[in-house]
């Protein structure tokens, strides 16, 4: 292939530039090592949680190590929860924001690599018309009228000799992981989220059901007294003592009703719908099922796996980077460039020889003074790397709490439930045998409205307890990263955790 000169020197200028271009200034980035721990908590939790009777009494049984599944949901066994699931999925602002956000980054790396990586091809074409003086020409008479016609090809190429270019683009890449991984973290919070919200939702259905139960049976006790009270049996201050405590009942009922519409609310939000267009089956907690297998993670593993530490690692590796951007601009910075074309008044003479002008050329630009500017850069990028590492620090440490704090509420959420399971039996049995008593005269009024009292009171605590139990379970899945990297070809964007 034959070269004009122009087009040759330009050639082996940007062949010297793919030689040189090989030295890359600043540190080269590392993965923080993961904590030395065995495990989360100060004292070995027990392999099994204790088992009662009824609802959410099932035993739980922790298993070290084990994966856990991308749908981890499921475990649940509530056709419902996994249909709202999906279709939150599909329609969520907020995931729509984060895939939107992730695509940003991507093209802006792809863009950023086009400019830093490849030559800058030009191409310019001009037509002009213009009178040039006499005077300027230094030539007696009148001015000319002529036609001039250009047409060029424009190369530059900025040579990345201190690698102040992959530096940056490196630091792109890090921004794309930081935002895969935020899109993994929006994914586990919303599909937590909506577990919670609807075991809340479950929740406040069977304390409203319990509230209900023990407004009838106060109000047959009232019944009971106001006969009483017709034969004299018993005082006028007993029948305002039983409706005050009815009334004092009735009243709970309007706050867990409103909560109940709230949360309703809430989970239509999560499914990207206004409250009033969603429609979705009511949960209930006897129809939610307890997983049995609860895995733990190696806590080696956990930094590998929750997308909030991978998040918090890609900021580091890109402070990391902008310290070799910082470093490179305190280097000379060499562009090469060229120029090849055509330049005549007549249009049809473009394509001659003769027209044609060409130029090949390098510049280099070396700091000598900035007031200090350059090296308080680098300075301040080595700042913020150091804010990045403790920040990333902060974020494991606050993990191994989160996980730490979860095992030990299901820990204690299965004692609590089986106390509060034999709280609501003796409240019963109680109840049952003053009432039987009170009805004989044995007792007095204070002490059944004390037995009403407690009831009340245990009945509550026991729902309570047992929605504790399926919250806490789904807190342990998204404490240890909830299987996103067994999502597939999704999960690939962030990568999966080593292990």
């Amino acid at each position: 292939m034959l070269l004009i000169p122009g087009a040759k020197a330009l050639a082996i200028s940007l062949a010297a530039a793919a030689t040189l271009a090989g030295c890359v200034l600043g540190p080269n980035f590392h993965s923080p090592e993961a904590p030395a721990a065995e495990r989360y908590t100060p004292e070995a939790l027990p392999t099994e949680t204790a088992a009662t009777p009824g609802v959410a009494g099932v035993a739980q049984r922790f298993v070290t190590d084990q994966d856990i599944p991308a749908e981890w949901w499921s475990l649940y066994r509530s056709e419902a929860l996994d249909q709202m699931i999906r279709q939150a999925i599909a329609d969520s602002p907020t995931l729509a924001a984060a895939q939107a956000t992730l695509r940003q980054a991507q093209e802006n790396l792809k863009a950023q690599s086009g400019a830093l990586l490849w030559p800058s091809v030009d191409a310019q074409a001009s037509a002009t018309r213009q009178r040039s003086s006499a005077a300027a020409l230094g030539i007696p008479g009148g001015g000319s009228v002529f036609n001039l016609y250009h047409a060029s090809v424009n190369v530059s190429y900025l040579l990345d000799v201190f690698g102040g270019s992959r530096r940056q683009l490196e630091a792109l890449r890090a921004q794309v992981d930081f935002e895969a991984f935020q899109l993994q973290a929006a994914h586990l919070a919303l599909t937590a989220n909506i577990i919670t919200t609807a075991v809340r939702e479950a929740s406040l259905r069977a304390q409203i059901q319990a509230t209900q139960d023990i407004l009838i049976a106060l109000q047959k006790q009232l019944d009971v007294v106001e006969r009483r009270f017709e034969l004299g049996a018993v005082s006028r201050s007993d029948i305002l003592a039983q409706r005050t405590s009815l009334a004092q009942i009735r009243a709970t009922l309007p706050p867990l009703e409103k909560q109940l519409a709230q949360t309703r609310h809430q989970l239509s939000v999560y499914l990207g719908k206004l409250p009033n267009e969603a429609a979705f089956p009511e949960f209930r907690l006897d129809a939610l099922q307890l997983p049995r297998e609860l895995p733990v993670s190696l806590p080696s593993s956990l930094v590998r796996q929750r997308p909030d530490i991978r998040a918090s690692e890609a900021l580091l590796h890109q402070a990391s980077a902008q310290i070799g951007v910082a470093t490179a601009n305190l280097y000379p910075q060499i562009t090469l460039s060229g120029n090849y074309g055509s330049e005549t008044t007549q249009f049809n003479k473009l394509a001659d020889s003769s027209s044609m002008i060409w130029s090949a050329g390098a510049s280099l630009l070396q700091p000598i003074f900035h007031g200090g500017e350059l090296s308080a850069k680098r300075r301040a990028a080595v700042a913020a790397y150091d804010q990045a590492a403790a920040q990333y620090r902060e974020i494991v440490l606050g993990a191994f709490q989160n996980v730490a704090d979860v095992l030990r509420a299901l820990e204690t959420d299965a004692r609590t439930l089986q106390a509060q399971a034999d709280a609501e039996n003796l409240a019963r049995d109680s109840l049952e045998l003053t009432q039987r008593q009170f009805q004989l005269g044995a007792v007095s009024y204070l002490s059944l409205l004390n037995a009403q009292q407690q009831y009340s009171e245990t009945r509550i605590n026991l729902v309570q307890a047992q929605a504790a139990r399926y919250s806490d379970t789904a807190a342990l899945f998204q404490a240890l990263g909830g299987g996103w990297w067994n999502r597939g070809a999704s999960a690939e964007e962030g990568g999966k955790p080593s292990r």
